[in-house]
């Protein structure tokens, strides 16, 4: 993906990422964080975030309120005044690079969302890209400008992308079957961590209950 490697990661500052547990637990377990260091809630009333791919979760502070379950934000240093994924790493602009360029600093571990952006499966099995904005939010930042080349299929190893897709979709089905059990009684956000480590070490008999 060579547009990524000039890229200022428009996508990774306009967006909030929708994680998976198998996501969470993936990068906290490959990079040594802990659950707060990577992951927080996103109020998500209109499936503005979610999109219907990911699940959404009630918590007992606020039951009325979706939630959809995000990588972590912070404030920009490329662009003051903005917001980034917490692991987008930003470059320092040099004579070499004179606008600010950035790369993701957990790219092995990164989600799934990340991992088949902006390839989508097309209803046969095979692959299509999707719509790709000119920017990310309706605030037209130059922060949020997307991706300034065409993407085309044959810009991805095909069975490569297509393993990360279906995997990214199989790992929403479950996490959509965590937020089937959560929402039944919905408990306190602080609680969240330990009741998807415990969901995620029981997760075959979830599946075989889910199945039968």
């Amino acid at each position: 993906m060579s547009q990524c490697a000039t890229c200022h990661g428009g996508c990774c500052r306009a967006f909030a990422v929708p994680v998976s547990g198998a996501d969470i637990l993936r990068i906290t377990s490959g990079v040594g964080l802990s659950f707060w260091d990577v992951a927080c809630r996103w109020e998500d009333p209109h499936a503005e975030i979610t999109r219907g791919s990911a699940p959404r979760f009630h918590f007992a502070d606020s039951p009325q309120i979706p939630y959809a379950i995000c990588l972590l934000h912070e404030a920009s240093r490329s662009f003051p005044g903005t917001t980034k994924c917490r692991f987008l790493r930003e470059r320092e602009t040099s004579d070499e690079h004179p606008l600010p360029t950035a790369e993701c600093s957990i790219y092995g571990h990164r989600p799934g969302t990340c991992r088949s952006f902006p390839a989508a499966l097309n209803g046969q099995g095979g692959l299509r890209i999707i719509d790709v904005p000119e920017y990310g939010r309706r605030d037209r930042r130059e922060a949020y400008r997307l991706c300034p080349q065409e993407w085309h299929p044959a810009d991805f190893d095909e069975q490569d992308m297509l393993g990360d897709l279906n995997a990214t979709v199989a790992e929403m089905q479950f996490f959509a079957l965590v937020a089937e059990i959560w929402n039944r009684h919905p408990q306190a956000w602080e609680i969240f961590p330990d009741f998807l480590q415990l969901v995620y070490e029981e997760r075959d008999e979830l599946e075989r209950r889910a199945a039968a």
